[in-house]
């Protein structure tokens, strides 16, 4: 897998009540059950939620989280034939009921490398950030870490009504005026699979039941989005320099939803949500969700409801898309309003040579620190070689130790930890491994602190290596590490990993949105592990360097609080278009953006509208804004009814009433038009957009159309004129195709864009073009 945070863990197919019955069980293993409740519906008699739902439903020693902020309902362990009961003899105040699911998580120069520079914009000599509150659902966090240093920051903003909860080593002084908030969730957790002392709950011989971090995700998720300044930072001499998160001053606020080695649970991410928005946070960073490309509906995801109640309250949401690519329609957290970050690269890289006996070299990536190998050859020898799978992915026991021993070892990635492996190689007596890519994986490459003197090298050259083993009985091999390398290009390439497009629950609505660096990012970590995370890895590490979309999206979350500060009237949907709209289409060569997987152009699918480009996001001159009802009118048009609606919305919708619409009309700074494989001769499609005008109070913009070929694409009118009085304007975007001169390249899709220009501002949205096979 691309990232050590991986998740495998998909979201299953939960139960929606009234509409679906349950059928008998009798299984009455207790479970969690999360009910979402017509909050309306409360008899007067009971003077709070929290009263009616012990006395009407079920008794208050089995709810484990009351919901009253973004989610109206409670959580509870129960039996399945208990929790049918409830939702059985209240039919008018249940809306829904799902069963608590586990996820997982998905796992400086990159602040520069999104366009922001010291002194200048949005990190000149002033406050931007420091009234603008993170919250970051993970982990837990290390407070002692540098990164979180409260030095010359302001007082904690007075709105603020979050507090530091005290738990294992952890007290209420372990928060200052950086960490203002922390909070630990581990109720639902805890139930998870038989409550307390079974496989759920928190073990404290490698957990801290506190918001303290002992996996390390959640350090580094936080100190990527707002970590202070931090000189002389490195992992083990690696990416040395000075450590900053994106935006240095914004105050961060933990919600640890996660636990190590357990994952992190439904009830408990809502509790968090629920919580966060009621504290006074201004952007939700969430690197966690569903995984293969397989997305629930949004009446039936806790972290699509979560958000829904965070944006319409004004919390911006920034999530990961998924590490499952380069497949197409593996990108995750597909909901309009969230915005969904894909990775990419920097242009920092830390090369390693394999030198083979045969004279040949090859190019890989390694953060080994330990002892190098000087030039020594050793022996080289692939296990695979004897047919048994489990020993060409160099698993536990897999390996012979007369034929390891003093040798370079050659394991395919995949099925464990690639640090792992390392392990397991040194355990059978072997001296250095090459980590070799299989052909899904192609030629993407992330660094890892291995343990042994190790490297990972790319498919193609994973073949080379092991067609000189298969051509020689003496092959010898060894690894040279190089370092850091700064000035890489091309940067940025899609990583291989990063979630793609299209989304398979709405394709009308284009995700990811955007990418951000993902690819090899330093920052803190936790005293708790080493850098590998394996048990038996006791170093210690300030900063470490991880890969994943988990880091691409705090890049986001960080980039919103400057945003967010510099224009506190933006509303989280004007803050991503800002983003969208200014990303940047090409490398630091000016060359369209690769595709690390198959070394081609990529395309929208895979980076949405681009990569972040923070200098001019500042300034966007127009945005796209969103409102509530334009969602509501959104899941209208995708066949929800009222009370379905209700479940993420909170609100009875009545879509008999609402204009008559198109998923596609949802005002997004995107298109993705999608017509019929049967379709012959021209065919056109319409789209409204509705744009605000956020840069100088008299400007004109006139369109400029890139229309891929086979396809026509026009925009009436064509000007738009601002005045002091008119400040939004609405135009329609046709798109025509004409299936006799159209070829869909491999992706599936063809691509073309529009800009709206002023002789300043380039405000670029992407036009996806597909086509479906009718039904």
């Amino acid at each position: 897998m691309a990232s050590a945070f991986h998740f495998r863990h998909i979201l299953s197919l939960l139960l929606l009540l009234p509409l679906i019955t349950y059928s008998t069980s009798t299984d009455e293993k207790v479970k969690t059950f999360i009910f979402r409740i017509d909050e309306e519906s409360k008899p007067a008699i009971f003077p709070s939620h929290t009263n009616w739902y012990a006395s009407s439903f079920t008794s208050s020693s089995k709810i484990l989280h009351i919901y009253d902020t973004v989610f109206h309902g409670f959580s509870a362990s129960l039996t399945k034939s208990e929790a049918d009961s409830i939702s059985r003899n209240n039919p008018s105040s249940v809306l829904a009921v799902f069963e608590d699911q586990r996820r997982e998580l998905h796992t400086t120069r990159s602040p520069q490398f999104i366009g922001l520079r010291n002194q200048h914009g949005l990190w000149a000599e002033s406050d931007y950030g420091s009234d603008i509150i993170i919250g970051v659902f993970d982990t837990g966090i290390w407070p002692e870490r540098r990164s979180f240093s409260d030095l010359n920051l302001s007082p904690v903003p007075s709105r603020w009504k979050g507090v530091c909860q005290s738990g294992v080593q952890f007290t209420s002084n372990s928060c200052n005026r950086k960490i203002i908030g922390a909070r630990f969730f581990a109720n639902g957790h805890e139930a998870g699979f038989g409550g307390t002392g079974g496989p759920g709950y928190v073990n404290a011989s490698v957990e801290f039941r506190s918001p303290r971090d002992a996996d390390g995700h959640g350090t580094h998720t936080a100190s990527t989005a707002a970590g202070r300044y931090a000189f002389k930072a490195s992992m083990s001499g690696y990416a040395s320099g000075i450590a900053k998160g994106v935006a240095p001053k914004a105050r961060i606020a933990v919600y640890k939803v996660c636990w190590k080695n357990s994952g992190c649970y439904d009830s408990d991410i809502l509790a968090a949500f629920d919580s966060a928005v009621n504290d006074g946070v201004d952007v939700i960073s969430i690197s966690i969700g569903g995984g293969d490309g397989v997305s629930s509906p949004y009446y039936l995801d806790p972290i699509a409801i979560g958000s829904y109640g965070a944006v319409s309250k004004g919390v911006f949401v920034s999530s990961s898309a998924g590490n499952d690519g380069p497949t197409g329609m593996s990108v995750t957290n597909v909901a309009p309003w969230i915005t969904s970050v894909g990775a990419g690269t920097i242009d920092r890289n830390f090369p390693a040579d394999v030198l083979l006996g045969n004279g040949k070299k090859l190019n890989g990536v390694s953060l080994y620190a330990g002892k190098p190998l000087d030039g020594k050859m050793y022996p080289l020898v692939y296990p695979g070689k004897s047919g048994l799978l489990s020993a060409s992915l160099c698993m536990e026991n897999s390996l012979d130790p007369a034929l390891i021993r003093g040798k370079i070892v050659v394991c395919d990635r995949g099925s464990n930890a690639r640090v792992a492996k390392g392990l397991v190689v040194r355990k059978a007596g072997g001296v250095g491994m090459i980590l070799a890519n299989g052909v899904s994986n192609g030629e993407g490459l992330v660094g890892d602190a291995h343990i042994i003197p190790a490297c990972a090298v790319g498919s193609d050259e994973g073949d080379l290596v092991k067609a000189y083993i298969a051509s020689s009985k003496l092959a010898t091999a060894t690894i040279v590490f190089r370092g850091t390398v700064i000035g890489i290009k091309p940067a940025p390439i899609v990583a291989s990993f990063s979630g793609r497009g299209p989304s398979g629950l709405t394709p009308e609505i284009l995700k990811p949105d955007l990418i951000a660096p993902g690819v090899n990012i330093l920052a803190a970590w936790t005293d708790a592990v080493g850098p590998t995370g394996l048990e038996s890895d006791t170093r210690k590490s300030e900063f470490n360097i991880l890969s994943g979309t988990s880091m691409a999206a705090p890049h986001v979350s960080g980039a919103a609080a400057l945003l967010k500060s510099a224009h506190p009237t933006w509303t989280p949907s004007m803050i991503r278009s800002a983003m969208m709209t200014s990303a940047r289409n090409n490398d630091n060569r000016f060359q369209p953006v690769t595709d690390e997987s198959t070394g081609k152009s990529s395309t929208p699918f895979d980076f949405g509208s681009g990569h972040l480009n923070l200098d001019l996001a500042m300034d966007p001159g127009l945005v796209y804004d969103i409102a509530n009802a334009d969602y509501v009118n959104f899941l209208c048009s995708i066949g929800y009814d009222p009370k379905t609606i209700q479940v993420i919305t909170k609100a009875v919708a009545n879509c008999a009433t609402t204009r008559k619409s198109q998923p596609g009309n949802l005002n997004y700074p995107s298109i993705s038009a999608i017509f019929s494989s049967s379709g012959k001769g021209v065919t056109t499609k319409s789209f409204i957009r509705t744009v605000t005008n956020v840069g100088a109070v008299n400007s004109v913009y006139r369109p400029k159309i890139e229309s891929p070929r086979g396809v026509t694409i026009s925009v009436k009118p064509t000007k738009l004129v601002f005045t002091e009085s008119v400040k939004k304007l609405s135009f329609a975007v046709f798109v025509s195709m004409d299936s006799h001169n159209m070829v869909m390249d491999d992706s599936g899709g063809l691509y073309g864009y529009l800009s709206w220009v002023d002789g300043k501002h380039v405000v670029r949205s992407p036009i996806v073009v597909s086509q479906i096979n009718p039904l």
